[in-house]
């Protein structure tokens, strides 16, 4: 997806009884100020920052520099090859909100503000962490997935990734279908009034039921995915300041879900089924019905969203677009840091200009991270309860 990338993503330590460091601080101001001249001379803003660090342990960024730094941490996210986009970030501030319902109504907002159909890259950002004080969260991974259940025969029925989640908030009450693509609850919590879940509505949730240019029986499966990637529990850190529910989307790459989401074996696992289906020789591997199968089902994806006129891109064009980006990265006199393992699309690598190149991976603030107490709420396994 074109977002920073989050699975497995490894937690970054992180005190939010820490205060921000100064130098933390004035060097994204220096960098911020510099690449928006428009804004000023620096020195005037590094005074208040200093003072208002000195006396509170934090500062309160403006407006251009939130939105700035917002999407410097897209462009420095090692992760994402869909950066070339990193501009068109849509900011929208979210400091004020403070309780569940206002969150909630928020986070629906960003939903409707991210589209149903030629998808903009959204990020909604709410209060800071400060020093010592706890903070707001939504335990989801994402603010759209869909449910793991359990079986009596210890099978899954849905997404089996999502099965502690599902079993998670179960717990609160929440009872879904038992299909396999129903969509799960927002949990939202809140240092006053803990753990709230919220359904969300309809209106906001766009599927895209899946079909095949060829294989009219592909639509009898009667398989779906959402249209809106919004990545929901990684913390946005700009120049020392922390914002914990900082959720962002973008638009999916194809592969994203015909080539994990949908084929990996431990998530719907769709490769057998398909490869049964097409009449594909499965007695041994040699044959590469794997292979086949999963470029019917990415050739599914990509022909079911553009019928449905939902935004989506494909590994090839994405691939030869982070290259440009490299290039522009380049000429701005910017290092770019990248994760080939992920930058590597997981269909046809091969056969992308991505994957005959070295890159250098390094940690680059503004960024995104998952921090250890939020992987372990995405897994539904909470640490802690306020």
């Amino acid at each position: 997806m074109l977002v920073p990338g989050y699975r497995d993503c490894p937690a970054e330590p992180w005190d939010p009884g820490t205060p921000v460091d100064p130098g933390e601080a004035e060097d994204f101001l220096r960098r911020c100020y510099i690449e928006n001249p428009r804004l000023g001379p620096v020195e005037p803003r590094l005074a208040i920052v200093r003072a208002q660090v000195a006396a509170t342990g934090t500062y309160v960024h403006t407006t251009d520099e939130l939105t700035h730094g917002a999407r410097m941490a897209w462009r420095n996210a090692s992760r994402c090859i869909g950066r070339l986009y990193w501009r068109s970030l849509m900011v929208l501030d979210r400091r004020r909100a403070r309780t569940a319902d206002e969150i909630y109504s928020l986070l629906v907002q960003h939903l409707q503000t991210a589209g149903d159909g030629q998808i903009r890259p959204v990020i909604s950002i709410f209060a800071p962490a400060q020093p010592g004080r706890p903070h707001a969260r939504v335990w989801n991974e994402q603010l759209i997935k869909y449910a793991g259940y359990r079986t009596e025969n210890d099978q899954t029925v849905g997404d089996p990734r999502q099965v502690g989640f599902t079993e998670a908030v179960q717990g609160f009450g929440w009872r879904g279908k038992g299909e396999a693509f129903d969509v799960l609850p927002l949990v939202v919590e809140t240092p006053a009034e803990g753990v709230r879940v919220y359904e969300l509505p309809e209106r906001v949730i766009r599927e895209v039921p899946l079909s095949h240019p060829e294989f009219g029986w592909f639509a009898e499966l009667g398989l779906r995915w959402h249209a809106v990637p919004a990545i929901a529990n990684m913390r946005l850190t700009i120049g020392g300041v922390h914002y914990p529910l900082a959720p962002f989307n973008g638009w999916y790459m194809g592969s994203e879900i015909g080539s994990r989401n949908l084929a990996d074996r431990d998530r719907y696992d769709l490769l057998p089924l398909i490869a049964e289906r097409i009449g594909l020789d499965t007695s041994r591997e040699s044959t590469l019905w794997r292979d086949r199968a999963l470029v019917e089902l990415n050739r599914a994806v990509l022909h079911s969203f553009e019928r449905a006129g939902v935004k989506m891109s494909d590994h090839h064009t994405e691939s030869q677009r982070f290259v440009t980006h490299l290039a522009n990265e380049e000429k701005a006199g910017r290092r770019v840091p990248a994760d080939w393992t992920w930058i590597v699309p997981p269909i046809s690598g091969g056969i992308t200009p991505v994957f005959h190149r070295y890159y250098d991976e390094f940690d680059q603030r503004p960024a995104f991270y998952l921090d250890d107490e939020a992987a372990e709420l995405a897994k539904g396994c909470p640490r802690r309860t306020r």
